[in-house]
């Protein structure tokens, strides 16, 4: 049984893959990163799941990493920091590599790590009152594993404007930055992934799997070297001067050192 995930799958074939830690705001932690990539492949594996939703429960899609997991890695050997890496490296290439539609709905608040996992969707629908951040920076850290699927989906010159600013931004720019397709009334998300959802059901699921698996060929490379370059920058960040700096500030609920 799943702690901190929720799967329910409708006679079409519509799988829902909630996110349910609504008390935390959906962080990933270490549990969910593991469940998360589990799900992953049991969804893809099963001839019976048509398209994929991934939705938060409670009052956010995804907060981003969970900061009790992001402080434990600051205690911990070399070697274990590497494993926590790799697994949120992991669990990204697990839901970017799931060989069926997998479609966000987004709402509340979507940070870090929550920006990562709207960018490994194929599509994003966003409510227009939800808010977007790349807030590493502001711990001291980068936006490391969730890097090349960022990159991917908004392109350089976008990415630029959001990536190192931890500038938070509304639904509307989220659409101009290409991170999301569309912004719309809360009231309206609902039908708005069910029209997303609607057309795929009348596709071959197989045609499906071997265009989605072209896309990602002929788009950005995100390959094992990829991968283990971006995990190489988030262990250098957690082990430089200002991780331990940034996420101790926050515990002790006062600025960094860089805010003077």
């Amino acid at each position: 049984m799943a702690e901190t995930i929720r799967i329910k799958t409708d006679a079409r074939g519509v799988a829902m893959l909630w996110l349910a830690r609504p008390d935390k705001h959906n962080a990933l932690s270490q549990k969910m990163m593991e469940e998360l990539t589990e799900a992953a492949g049991r969804l893809g594996a099963d001839s019976g799941v048509r398209v994929v939703v991934l939705a938060g429960e409670g009052a956010s899609f995804c907060a981003g990493g969970d900061l009790g997991w992001m402080k434990a890695q600051m205690g911990v050997d070399a070697e274990t920091r590497r494993a926590g890496a790799r697994l949120l490296a992991g669990m990204l290439s697990a839901l970017n590599t799931l060989p069926k539609p997998l479609i966000a709905r987004v709402h509340g608040n979507a940070f870090g790590g929550g920006v990562g996992m709207m960018s490994v969707c194929d599509i994003a629908i966003a409510s227009r009152e939800a808010k977007f951040g790349l807030t590493e920076v502001r711990l001291g850290l980068i936006p490391a594993t969730i890097g090349p699927y960022v990159l991917a989906r908004m392109g350089e010159d976008k990415a630029r404007r959001v990536f190192f600013s931890a500038r938070i931004f509304g639904a509307e720019e989220a659409v101009t930055l290409n991170l999301a397709a569309r912004a719309v009334p809360p009231a309206d998300l609902d039908r708005a992934v069910e029209d997303e959802v609607a057309p795929f059901l009348l596709a071959a699921p197989g045609a499906i799997a071997a265009a989605k698996a072209q896309c990602r060929a002929l788009g950005p490379r995100i390959d094992q070297a990829t991968i283990e370059d971006s995990i190489d920058r988030l262990v250098a960040a957690w082990e430089g001067s200002e991780a331990p700096e940034g996420i101790a500030a926050f515990f002790d609920k006062r600025k960094p050192a860089w805010q003077g």
